[in-house]
């Protein structure tokens, strides 16, 4: 069993793919080729954004963004320290400083209600992650970014594709990052990402930036990188965008049953789910007691497990000194129990079922 199935997803999908790759290789722009603003228009109108602009990474849509914001050295962004350390990493790298704020334990997204009390007069943008597919509280969060004349950032790497209160992810704030990483709920094969945003000065800036700086060519109007969206990469997205409400559904259907099989078994927690949003499972995760040796057992029986993410970035010696250790006792517990298993839209139920079954019984050992 593999923990994601991209090989069955490719033998779905291998005609349009492969004819999308083709038409590349013949008419031979690898750099902004057609196929980049074909992406960026579907895309656009998927999340329902004015706006969409491809980029080379998740990461680098993370940069761009606090670029377009004109993020000043010494400023401070306020994020989760339980995510993946590109999250802070970009902060760090803009010259910005990440204020972490501890997470909800029920679904280990930001905690919303902890954000307002480190506001201070440096504080330039809110990043919340809408961390395994489920979109963070973005109406509290909206709230008190606007009481505070703040833009929000959505790090939404694992969340492409959800919905909350009758928007999609990534159209839900300020800016709205979203990476195609292979095992995203939206993948190319390399490395990929998207910033969405409703302002059209922001789309600029971000355009501009993503070709370092260029409003046209050899025109540099402002600093940037080398961040553009390979038009491979693009054709690979476009290929898989037929099959993806559908693998958006059997996502949320393999989650059910995930959900309902396991919420029967002593000794695993489940993540809560909101009433006014649905979850792409990025990752199916569950918070198991002794999870190395859970793992174990489970390796014993075939089945891959992975942990996303066993030390929250405060904890991490590159960014222990913007945060006290004490500071964020939830993340810290999630960190030594969360487990993700398998999940990919082509899992089948019997799959599921034998997960559950081997998983039951090692907590159960």
């Amino acid at each position: 069993m593999d923990f994601i199935d991209l090989k069955s997803q490719y033998a779905a999908l291998r005609e349009n793919i492969n004819a999308r790759i083709q038409r590349v290789l013949d008419h031979g722009q690898y750099i902004m080729g057609p196929e980049v603003q074909e992406l960026e228009t579907k895309l656009a109108a998927f999340t329902g954004s004015k706006h969409c602009i491809t980029v080379s990474s998740g990461t680098e849509a993370l940069l761009i963004s606090l670029m377009a914001l004109g993020l000043k050295p010494g400023e401070e962004v306020i994020t989760t320290p339980f995510t993946f350390a590109a999250t802070a990493e970009m902060i760090v790298l803009a010259g910005g400083k990440p204020v972490f704020v501890d997470i909800d334990p029920a679904t280990c997204n930001i905690d919303a209600s902890l954000i307002e009390s480190k506001i201070t007069p440096k504080t330039r943008a809110i990043m919340p992650v809408s961390l395994y597919g489920q979109v963070a509280d973005m109406a509290e969060i909206n709230a008190i970014a606007a009481r505070h004349g703040l833009p929000v950032i959505e790090d939404a790497a694992q969340s492409f594709g959800a919905s909350y209160q009758g928007g999609k992810s990534c159209n839900l704030s300020t800016l709205g990052c979203t990476s195609f990483f292979p095992s995203k709920p939206l993948g190319c094969y390399g490395d990929g990402g998207a910033i969405f945003t409703n302002d059209d000065a922001l789309a600029k800036a971000c355009r501009e930036i993503r070709v370092h700086g260029q409003s046209q060519r050899y025109t540099h109007t402002r600093v940037g990188v080398g961040g553009r969206m390979d038009t491979l990469q693009c054709a690979v997205v476009l290929g898989k965008l037929d099959r993806f409400e559908w693998e958006l559904a059997q996502r949320r259907r393999l989650g059910a049953r995930y959900g309902e099989l396991l919420a029967a078994v002593p000794g695993v927690r489940l993540l809560a789910e909101r009433a006014d949003r649905d979850c792409v499972w990025a990752q199916y995760t569950v918070f198991v007691q002794n999870r190395a040796a859970v793992q174990e057992a489970l390796k014993q029986q075939g089945i891959p497990t992975a942990v996303h993410y066993p030390k929250p970035l405060h904890h991490q010696v590159a960014y222990a000194e913007h945060c006290c250790p004490d500071c964020c006792p939830n993340s810290v517990q999630a960190g030594d129990q969360v487990m993700s298993l398998p999940m990919s839209p082509d899992l089948t139920e019997a799959q599921v079922d034998r997960v559950v079954a081997a998983l039951a019984q090692a907590v159960g050992n």
